[in-house]
């Protein structure tokens, strides 16, 4: 495997680790944003098995996946997921929308990111 999939592939399973960790404290505003990471990650990860240039400087999933024709192998239901996650990385690091994205984020819809981006990560990594 090559070094720099290996790499992506490795922040993205340390991110998805991080979310599980932040769900067991309860700060569901870091598990959204580390669902992301994990998914940005993995999403770099497969990137990189299609060129040979650096990977995009951008946490725009969408324009991630198009970059390296991943976005053509999603189905409906995963693109929807990568627009309900695409907010948690930007609006997460600004005060006026953490209060707003708190509200939106409670256990069970943590749960859910968390299992969504388990499955999104590895449907990506049987990709790799």
């Amino acid at each position: 495997m090559d070094d720099r999939v290996k790499y992506w592939m490795e922040l993205s399973d340390y991110d998805l680790e991080t979310a599980r960790a932040m769900f067991t404290t309860g700060r569901w505003l870091y598990v959204g944003f580390m669902c992301h990471q994990t998914i940005e990650k993995i999403f770099k990860a497969y990137w990189c098995t299609k060129s040979k240039q650096a990977t995009p400087m951008s946490h725009n999933l969408i324009n991630i996946a198009q970059s390296c024709g991943l976005n053509s192998m999603l189905d409906e239901d995963q693109k929807m997921f990568i627009s309900e996650i695409m907010p948690l990385n930007i609006e997460a690091r600004y005060p006026s929308y953490k209060e707003t994205l708190l509200r939106s984020l409670s256990k069970e819809k943590c749960e859910e990111l968390l299992e969504k981006t388990n499955k999104l990560q590895q449907w990506t990594k049987d990709r790799l």
